[in-house]
């Protein structure tokens, strides 16, 4: 069973559900959708009482938009008690305590925020709303004197992002302040099967400009990526699987790996990479992790990695920089942001006047293109922000 929402649908989503038919839940977007692909819509007393007579109905999503109107209509499953701890980054500390004793993290409300004394918080910091998406009012403090300027930045886009996602996906109101976890990143989509065993379906290496960009531009993956992560990670998830209770359960997870030491950051749950993202596994491997899911089976990865061992394949997020007033963007010039790509897979355009993302790239590199991430990685985006 399918919940659909804004921000995005993909087409290899849409179709995938098209082709098989699976029960989608009727709404104002699923239904613009459906002028588009052939779903199976049901209205939402019959898809309340499908999934109502299960515990642990396998429902997928493509938005935490969703999870509002799960909480509101299917209290009988174990939906809204999984999805809490997972959702609020407070709540998911709290979970998480006890496997990383020492850990420093505390919730604070805006008000307090605004009269935080940074000389009270062990730097370098982190803070981001308890309940937060892309990256919106995050910012990491290395001193106590870049405290101010990440205040100012927080409180612009607070007022930027302002009504912009509901409150299940994105509340101003709580935040969490946490020591600044070391290491390399990682994003990961994985689905509990039916016994709570976690099944990863993606693996992608977050970059970074530097140690104080938080920025959701670029990710990568490839065979060495996959296999490391696939060994590191799984014990982890199958201990978050265990306190949260999940099954039948999709997840997106951010991690951080220092040596040996594994730390979550943060979970989205009932979906996997965000605005489609998680499609990255097809262009790269032609895993379909929506289907993966829905069918309850699992990646060949050796079958997925043949003839594709020395490829690296890359999604970029093209943002509408922060600083930009949208009402003075006349246009994107897709030609020339997409030039900077030597082997672009598919480009996605979307609806920068509403969220400020104006596209995803998925590309491939290898040995002969060895070092376009990494330009890529400092693109100035503002180049093909055309004003008015």
């Amino acid at each position: 069973m399918v919940i659909l929402d804004h921000p995005y649908l993909s087409d290899l989503l849409g179709g995938t559900l098209e082709r098989l038919g699976a029960p989608v839940l009727r709404n104002d977007f699923s239904e613009e959708a459906a002028r588009r692909f052939g779903l199976n819509l049901a209205p939402p007393d019959r898809f309340i009482r499908d999934a109502s007579a299960l515990e642990h109905p396998r429902i997928y999503t493509n938005s935490e938009n969703a999870i509002g109107w799960i909480a509101r209509h299917l209290g009988r499953t174990a939906l809204p008690r999984s999805i809490e701890p997972l959702k609020n980054k407070l709540l998911f500390r709290r979970m998480l305590e006890s496997e990383h004793p020492g850990f420093f993290f505390a919730g604070i409300d805006i008000e307090a925020l605004r009269l935080l004394d940074p000389l009270t918080i062990p730097a370098p910091f982190v803070v981001k709303p308890s309940v937060g998406f892309f990256s919106m009012a995050v910012r990491r403090v290395d001193t106590p004197e870049g405290w101010p300027a990440a205040l100012v930045a927080i409180e612009g886009e607070l007022a930027r992002f302002a009504g912009m996602y509901p409150g299940a996906v994105f509340d101003p109101g709580m935040f969490i302040i946490e020591q600044a976890i070391p290491g390399e990143e990682y994003a990961v989509d994985v689905y509990y099967d039916a016994e709570g065993s976690p099944v990863i379906v993606n693996v992608l290496h977050h970059l970074f400009r530097s140690g104080d960009d938080v920025s959701d531009t670029t990710y990568v993956t490839s065979r060495a990526i996959v296999e490391r992560g696939i060994r590191m990670f799984t014990p982890q998830l199958a201990r978050i699987g265990e306190l949260a209770g999940l099954r039948n359960f999709p997840m997106h997870i951010e991690l951080r790996v220092d040596g040996r030491d594994v730390v979550p950051i943060e979970a989205n749950p009932m979906r996997f990479a965000g605005f489609g993202g998680t499609d990255i596994a097809w262009f790269a491997w032609g895993i379909n992790t929506h289907e993966l899911f829905l069918a309850g089976a699992r990646p060949d990865w050796e079958a997925a990695f043949a003839g594709r061992e020395n490829k690296v394949y890359s999604m970029f997020v093209g943002f509408v920089p922060e600083e930009v007033d949208l009402g003075d963007v006349e246009r994107i010039d897709y030609d020339g942001f997409l030039s900077n790509f030597s082997k672009p897979l598919e480009l996605r355009r979307t609806d920068w006047r509403t969220w400020r993302v104006f596209a995803f790239v998925f590309s491939e590199t290898g040995p002969d293109t060895a070092g376009e991430i990494e330009r890529n990685l400092a693109m100035d985006l503002s180049r093909y922000v055309i004003m008015r």
